[in-house]
C-alpha cells in the first residue's frame, strides 16, 4: 500500500490541478464571452443609424416611444438572457461536447491521434473528468457573477425608470403651474373654433410631421424621437415654443408667442355701420402710436396680421372708410403688446354687426365666452332718443355720418343675456364703452359738446340708463368719444390715436400690463374739447 500511496497522491493531485487550471480557465473565458454578449446585445447595431428595436407608433403620433419607457426593459432582459445562453452554449460546445468527450477518449482536447498508451491512460483517468468539472464548476462561477452584476444592472435600470416616471408629471406640473401663475390660457382665434388649446400641435421642422403630444411623457422626457430622428424639445425652457405652433381642433397655425404669453380677448361689439372696423383700426394705430413714445413695444403676432392690418390702412387712406366686416365669425387681430418684463397677446375681435341683431346669432359668438373685457362701441346718432333732439341740419350731418341700424341700447341688451349664459362671470367683466364718430358730435348745435366725462354726457343726452346699466352688470365701466376717422387715413392726429388706444390699454391694464400710456381712473377720459372741422 505504501508502494502505491505516493503514486495514488500524484495522480490525485494531477487531477485536481487539471480541475483548478481548468475552472480558471474556463471562468474568466465563460465570464468574459457574457459580458461581451450582453453587451452586444444593449449595443446600438452603427452609431448614428436609427436602432430597429425602438419601435414606431401609428401616424396619431409620429415619434418614437422612450427608449426608458418600455424598450430598455425589453432590451436588457433580451441581452441578459442571450449572455447566459452563450455561457452554456460555449459549456455544451466545444468543453463537454469535444475538449472533455476527446479527454476521455484518450485523445488530446482539441482532436487528433495519440499512439501513446500512458498519456492515453493518463488524459481518460485524470484529466477528463478534471476538465469536465472544471469546465462546469467554471460555468457555474461565471453565471454566478453575472447574474449578480445584471441584477445591480437591474437595479441601476429601476432606478432610471423610476427617474423619468417620477420627472414626466413634475415637468409637466411645473410648465402648467407656470402657465396658471401668469395667466396663460391659449385659445383659438380662429373663425368656427375658438376652443381652448391646452397644448398645440407641433409641426417638426425636419419632416414637417405634426406631433399632437409634444409634452413630457412616454415618448421621451426631455425630447422626443420623430420618425424622421429628429430631436423635439418636450418644454418651453428647452425651447419648444421656437417649432410652429397649429391648433389641435382646426389645424390652422398659431402665432410664435402662443403657450408663453398671457392672451387677453377684447371683441369689439356694436351694430352694423357703429364704426367698429375703424375704431379698431385706431386702436391698432394708437398702440404703435405710444410704441413710438417708448412707452411700450408692439408687434404683430403673425404675418397675417400685419398684412390685415395693412390693407384695412389702405382702405381708410383711399376711400377714408373701413369695408364692411362681412363675416359672421371674425378672425382676431392679435397684437403683441409688451411693457418691460411683462407681455400680453391682445385678441382683437370685429364682428359684423348682424352677429348682435338678435340673441341666437349672439350665441354662435362662442369667442365670447372667453373674453376678459368688453369694447362696446356706442353709436348715439343711432339711437331715437338722440335723433329726436336733432334740428335738421343736425339730422343731415347725422344721417351722412352713415348712422347704425342699432342704437347702443338695443345692442347692450341683445348681449349682456348672452354673454352671462356664455361666460357665467358678467359681473367680473370690465367694459369700455367708446363713443365713436365724435368728428360728427363736436358739429352738432342741437346736443352738447362731449366733455371730460362722457358718462355724464350720455346721461345728458338720454342714455343714462345705458349708463345705470353698465355700472351694474360689469365689475367696471369707462367711457370715451373717439374720432376714427381723426386717428386714421391720412394725416392722422396722434392725440387722437393715443385716444383710441386706451380703451385697449385699460383693458390690458386690468390684466397686470400697464404703461405710462394707460388711461387713469375715472370715469371719463377727455383732455380735449374741441371741434374737429368737417373732411
Amino acid at each position: 500500500m505504501s508502494l502505491y500511496s505516493p503514486v495514488g497522491f500524484l495522480l490525485s493531485w494531477t487531477a485536481s490541478v487539471a480541475v483548478l487550471l481548468c475552472l480558471g480557465r474556463v471562468f474568466w473565458q465563460f465570464l468574459g464571452i457574457g459580458v461581451g454578449a450582453v453587451w452586444r446585445g444593449l449595443g446600438p447595431w452603427q452609431t448614428g443609424r436609427p436602432d430597429r428595436r425602438v419601435p414606431v407608433v401609428g401616424a396619431d403620433e409620429p415619434a418614437r416611444l422612450g427608449y426608458w419607457w418600455r424598450q430598455m426593459w425589453v432590451d436588457a432582459a433580451s441581452a441578459a438572457g442571450y449572455g447566459m445562453r452563450v455561457i452554456w452554449t460555449a459549456l455544451t460546445d466545444p468543453w463537454l461536447e469535444r475538449y472533455a468527450k476527446n479527454l476521455f477518449r484518450g485523445l488530446p482536447a482539441q482532436g487528433g491521434r495519440e499512439f501513446v498508451v500512458g498519456k492515453r491512460i493518463l488524459r481518460a483517468v485524470f484529466l477528463a473528468p478534471g476538465t469536465a468539472l472544471g469546465a462546469l464548476l467554471g460555468a457555474a462561477l461565471a453565471t454566478v457573477l453575472l447574474s449578480t452584476v445584471l441584477a445591480v444592472f437591474a437595479l441601476l435600470l429601476a432606478l432610471v425608470w423610476l427617474g423619468c416616471t417620477a420627472a414626466v408629471p413634475v415637468l409637466r406640473g411645473v410648465e402648467r403651474g407656470w402657465m396658471l401663475a401668469r395667466g396663460v390660457r391659449v385659445k383659438c382665434p380662429y373663425p368656427g373654433c375658438y376652443r381652448p388649446v391646452p397644448l398645440p400641435m407641433y409641426r417638426c421642422p425636419n419632416c414637417r410631421a405634426e406631433h399632437r403630444s409634444l409634452h413630457p411623457g412616454r415618448y421621451g422626457v426631455l425630447w422626443h424621437a420623430c420618425a424622421c430622428g429628429h430631436r423635439l424639445p418636450t418644454t418651453r425652457l428647452a425651447g419648444r415654443t421656437k417649432l410652429t405652433a397649429l391648433c389641435p381642433h382646426c389645424e390652422q397655425y398659431l402665432p410664435p408667442s402662443v403657450g408663453s404669453t398671457r392672451v387677453v380677448h377684447a371683441p369689439l361689439i356694436g351694430g352694423t355701420s357703429s364704426g367698429k372696423t375703424m375704431l379698431m383700426a385706431a386702436m391698432v394705430e394708437g398702440l404703435h402710436a405710444c410704441a413710438r413714445r417708448g412707452e411700450l413695444a408692439v408687434e404683430y403676432a403673425s404675418a397675417e396680421d400685419r398684412r390685415t392690418a395693412n390693407d384695412l390702412n389702405q382702405d381708410l387712406k383711399s376711400t377714408g372708410w373701413a369695408r364692411a366686416t362681412t363675416s359672421t365669425q371674425p378672425r382676431a387681430m392679435m397684437l403683441t403688446v409688451t411693457c418691460g418684463r411683462r407681455r400680453r397677446l391682445l385678441y382683437l375681435y370685429d364682428p359684423m354687426g348682424e352677429t348682435v341683431s338678435d340673441a341666437e346669432r349672439v350665441r354662435a359668438q362662442q369667442y365670447l365666452a372667453h373674453t376678459h373685457g368688453v369694447i362696446l362701441v356706442a353709436d348715439v346718432l343711432a339711437d331715437a332718443k338722440v335723433r329726436g333732439r336733432l334740428g335738421p341740419d343736425d339730422a343731415r350731418r347725422a344721417q351722412d355720418a352713415r348712422p347704425s341700424s342699432q342704437g347702443p341700447w338695443d345692442t347692450y341688451q341683445r348681449l349682456t343675456g348672452e354673454l352671462a349664459a356664455l361666460t357665467g362671470r358678467r359681473s367680473r367683466l370690465s367694459v369700455a364703452t367708446v363713443v365713436t364718430k365724435r368728428d360728427v358730435l363736436d358739429q352738432l348745435v342741437s346736443l352738447p359738446v362731449p366733455g371730460a366725462r362722457i358718462d355724464s354726457w350720455l346721461e345728458e343726452i338720454g342714455l343714462g340708463g345705458l349708463v345705470r346699466a353698465l355700472g351694474h352688470d360689469f365689475r367696471a365701466a369707462r367711457y370715451w368719444a373717439v374720432s376714427a376717422h381723426a386717428a386714421t387715413g391720412t394725416g392722422p392726429l396722434e392725440s387722437e390715436q393715443r385716444r383710441a388706444a386706451e380703451p385697449a390699454l385699460w383693458l390690458l391694464a386690468a390684466s397686470g400690463l400697464k404703461t405710462g400710456a394707460s388711461a387713469g381712473p375715472g370715469g371719463g377720459t377727455g383732455e380735449h374739447e374741441r371741434r374737429y372741422t368737417p373732411a
